[in-house]
């Protein structure tokens, strides 16, 4: 059963002489505004790219355009937070609109955390196992995982949408959304908390783990002559290193947020600092839509290729552009001879087994 909650003193009290008030006022909605106005034009652009311009998918093409699906269904529903943000947490939109916004945030952190976890564990297959990831991760198996992943996180996502409330502010007819890290009960939250960062990062954090650094001890053996192992084990050890950056501390700001509502039930003042934390963490986790296709490009050849063409293409027509275009052209000229080369040439970044 949900708990009755009274409308949450972090929805209604707005004295911007206080830091939270200040943050949700006016510092989470110039965040997402930006995310929005770059990450935005950026998947759009990615998922053209995965749709008009790669002629051959493999395993980590499949995984990486679920990642750009998931970024974009997450930034097209952001211009609901920013109004709400913008308009002094006054929601006029109604309890589904406020249930569907709230889980779709939610969902989608899980859904980057769990793709980028199986990106992951191909490369590590792609490098330490070729052979065998062949039987392990063949096309089929690659589909009906990311199905499975997207299946999970709206799962683990549904109690989100249980604990999303419209409530009336004392003393005024502002409606406010709330938000379930920040009820005074803690009786649900809690736990679902703690069990979503043991299942929803803490087992990805261990696998991507073991998977970075058997990868890069893998590279290691390897001879590189042209020191293209050494680039590829960079590029590794930066995924496993911007994930951890984006990831945990806003899992522990989230967890201590809580905490110490259990913990100190009678004295609101000392929950402002982890609500403060965990509100700028928000604004700091939306950056990762702007980061994916960045590392999308990192991770596959053929995409970093069509991606750098299509980019320059687009800003081809603007005056001054002109070297824009010859970059271009160059690259789609290396994309093609790369295609007569060989059909079964691995298009990503790191070592990858020809599928069957």
């Amino acid at each position: 059963s949900v708990p009755i909650q009274p409308p949450e003193e972090a929805f209604c009290d707005l004295d911007t002489r206080r830091v939270l008030p200040v943050v949700q006022l006016y510092v989470m909605p110039s965040f997402f505004l930006v995310v929005l106005i770059f990450g935005l034009p950026l998947n759009l652009l990615s998922l053209w790219v995965f749709f008009q311009r790669l002629r051959r998918w493999t395993r980590s093409t499949v995984f990486l355009f679920n990642l750009t699906l998931a970024d974009t269904s997450w930034l097209l529903a952001l211009p609901f937070l920013i109004h709400y943000h913008l308009n002094r947490l006054y929601w006029r939109l109604g309890l589904p609109l406020c249930t569907a916004v709230r889980t779709l945030y939610h969902n989608y952190f899980y859904l980057s955390i769990f793709f980028v976890a199986c990106i992951s564990v191909d490369r590590y297959l792609a490098i330490v196992h070729p052979l065998r990831s062949l039987v392990l991760l063949g096309r089929r198996k690659t589909c009906l995982l990311c199905v499975a992943v997207w299946v999970a996180s709206m799962v683990l996502s549904i109690p989100v949408a249980t604990l999303s409330l419209i409530q009336t502010c004392p003393g005024s007819n502002r409606t406010v959304c709330t938000l379930y890290i920040l009820f005074s009960e803690t009786r649900e939250t809690l736990p679902y908390s703690l069990l979503l960062s043991i299942i929803g990062f803490l087992f990805p954090l261990l696998s991507i783990c073991y998977c970075g650094l058997r990868s890069v001890r893998e590279l290691r053996r390897r001879p590189d002559p042209h020191n293209k192992q050494r680039r590829l084990r960079r590029v590794l050890s930066a995924a496993l290193v911007l994930f951890a950056l984006f990831y945990l501390p806003y899992h522990m700001s989230r967890n201590a947020a809580i905490a110490m509502r259990a913990v100190y039930p009678d004295d609101p003042a000392s929950w402002r600092a982890p609500d403060v934390a965990f509100a700028l963490e928000m604004c700091f986790c939306s950056l990762i839509t702007c980061v994916n296709p960045l590392f999308s490009c990192f991770i596959g050849r053929q995409f970093r290729e069509e991606f750098h063409g299509s980019f320059a293409v687009v800003f081809s027509h603007c005056p001054g552009m002109q070297v824009a275009s010859l970059i271009s052209k160059r690259t789609r000229m290396t994309v093609r001879k790369r295609q007569r080369i060989s059909t079964v040439t691995p298009v990503c970044a790191l070592p990858a087994p020809v599928e069957m």
